[in-house]
């Protein structure tokens, strides 16, 4: 069996934009000719690949077809630059959670964007972006994940490590009678959002109950350590954030163990050389800064 390109090329516009009009805007045709394209696609693979919702949504056949499709691309902007013919509009797409964002990965990409490479970047938790990977909405991801996604390669980064950290009026008035369990539980904290785990973990370490703790929420990097520094909460901040605080006096060292969470770059297994100047330039980069596992 074979996939007509013009048909995945299709499918994919209809994922990127969220809708079958918004897929025939993108490819100057109508919304008809996308329907009738997206179901001669469905027709010879014999399942649904999207949910007519707002926006569309894939289902698991869909995120296989959807795979393919950049991987399509990705092979044919390699193609493209080799001859001279590359268009630099085109992002290459990569997942990278939010604390690497804000201090080291955009350091690792500069000399690449600096020679004309752009990109299109997607933030989440480090425990997700894999899934990112294995949806096919990205080529690459910086992960936690060690286990490779289906038909990628996997190396580790390092280990970010996190240092429980709280300013010096906020440590006086909560934890200045001592900082045993109690302590912890009643006094304020900050996560990222709710899926961050990192100060329940630390809490349970610890003895408290990390139920009990009142919780900011703040959905940013460098937001989330302002909010420490201005005294909303204590929390696990990375050291490339929290060291030059620890140093000046702003912020004071909690009890208990820093937390280290290993990193890993995963990859499409293509013979890309974008791919692999990138995943060069990522891992020299975070083998520098990151702590050896």
């Amino acid at each position: 069996m074979e996939l007509p390109v013009e048909l995945v090329r299709t499918f994919a516009e209809i994922v990127a934009a969220g809708s079958l009009d918004g897929a025939a805007a993108r490819l100057s045709v109508t919304p008809s000719a996308v329907s009738q394209r997206l179901k001669a696609l469905e027709s010879r693979l014999g399942r649904v690949l999207i949910v007519r919702s707002k926006p569309v949504a894939v289902t698991e056949a869909g995120r296989v077809v959807l795979r393919l499709a950049r991987q399509l691309a990705a092979i044919e902007q390699d193609a493209l630059a080799e001859l001279g013919l590359d268009d630099p509009a085109a992002g290459v797409p990569l997942a990278v959670n939010a604390d690497s964002l804000a201090t080291w990965f955009l350091a690792a990409l500069a000399p690449l964007a600096a020679a004309g490479m752009t990109f299109e970047l997607f933030r989440d938790d480090q425990e997700y972006t894999a899934g990112l990977l294995e949806s096919g909405t990205v080529s690459a991801a910086v992960t936690s994940q060690q286990r490779p996604v289906p038909g990628c390669s996997s190396r580790p980064l390092g280990a970010i490590r996190y240092l429980p950290v709280a300013s010096p009026a906020f440590a006086s008035r909560w934890f200045g009678d001592g900082r045993d369990a109690a302590a912890f539980e009643a006094a304020p904290l900050v996560d990222y959002d709710r899926r961050d785990a990192l100060q329940t973990r630390y809490l349970t370490g610890l003895g408290a109950d990390p139920a009990r703790p009142p919780r900011h929420y703040v959905p940013a990097s460098a937001d989330f350590a302002t909010a420490v520094l201005l005294g909303f909460g204590w929390a696990l901040v990375p050291e490339q954030q929290s060291v030059p605080a620890l140093a000046d006096g702003r912020l004071v060292r909690l009890d208990g163990q820093p937390v280290d969470v290993p990193l890993h770059w995963q990859r499409w297994k293509l013979d890309s050389p974008v791919l692999a100047r990138i995943e060069d330039a990522v891992v020299g980069a975070a083998r520098a800064v990151l702590r050896p596992v």
